[in-house]
């Protein structure tokens, strides 16, 4: 039976909520408009809101200074490639830990989990030399293996926690059809984890879409993703407040964004999957 609720605590909750969403939402509201500001009003003190001449100047300086769609490409190569390719790794690791664990099985997911809590700056000298001995320097084929690396734990651990809420006498009844160990997981776990899969796939794309650590260190002009490109416009004369918003505002946020808003209900629902019985 529904519990219900008064009509002050509804308005109590929706103002509480409205304002924690404004609070989340002014930065990149801040940052959108001071990319249509003049560098002197972008730093003016008290601060110019709304009533400021309006100029595209910034976007326009931002194009031809950098080769906006390069950056952008290599960003979609990257994110999406070290995703799919930690998903091949991760669904079949996932697999084995879920539905044939062993002893050992925990220790080797706390392992995983711990790598994350090291800092990448630890090992960005063997990193270097590695990749500069394999000649991996400033290609995607670096930074995708890299990426893939950095938030394989993560994939692993998410697969995991969605395969386990899967029953395994589905698994038992497609082996007693028959079905060998790469269909079972192609044909009956794989659509079965498909809102599981999809969240995973989609929080990876936004974390490696916004790694900056290594796509600074890895790469320079050939391969550097949109993090590389917004990083350009801080440089010894200064930051360069209204070009840095135009290139991190639109340029670079938005199509994350974008993706974040029409993905949002599959996200919600692959991040709850299993948690209600």
């Amino acid at each position: 039976m529904a519990r219900n609720v008064s009509t002050g605590r509804k308005l109590i909750t929706t103002v509480v909520a409205w304002t924690i969403g404004i609070l989340i939402f002014f930065p990149i509201l801040w940052t959108f408009l001071t990319s249509f500001k003049t560098e002197a009003q972008a730093i003016a003190s008290p601060p110019v809101f709304l009533f400021f001449d309006w100029t595209t100047e910034n976007y326009s300086e931002v194009q031809s200074r950098s080769d906006y769609l390069k950056h952008f490409m290599n960003s979609v190569v990257v994110s999406f490639g070290s995703t799919l390719l930690g998903l091949l790794i991760a669904i079949p690791s996932a697999w084995a830990m879920a539905f044939s664990p062993t002893k050992r099985t925990k220790d080797v997911l706390m392992w995983m989990l711990s790598t994350k809590m090291m800092p990448p700056v630890g090992v960005l000298v063997p990193m270097y030399l590695i990749f500069r001995n394999w000649g991996l320097l400033d290609t995607r084929t670096g930074l995708v293996i890299v990426l893939t690396l950095i938030n394989l734990p993560i994939i692993i651990w998410m697969l995991y926690t969605y395969f386990k809420e899967i029953p395994g006498e589905i698994l038992e009844a497609a082996r007693m059809d028959g079905a060998s160990l790469t269909k079972e997981i192609i044909y009956v776990l794989t659509p079965m984890a498909i809102p599981g899969i999809a969240s995973t796939l989609l929080l990876n794309i936004i974390l490696a879409w916004n790694e900056a650590f290594w796509t600074l260190n890895l790469s320079a002009a050939k391969a550097a993703p949109l993090t590389a490109f917004i990083a350009s416009y801080s440089s010894p004369e200064g930051l360069f407040y209204a070009k840095l918003s135009a290139a991190s505002s639109t340029m670079a946020i938005a199509p994350i964004l974008i993706l974040g808003w029409f993905s949002q209900k599959q996200l919600v629902r692959g991040l709850t999957f299993g948690a209600v019985k």
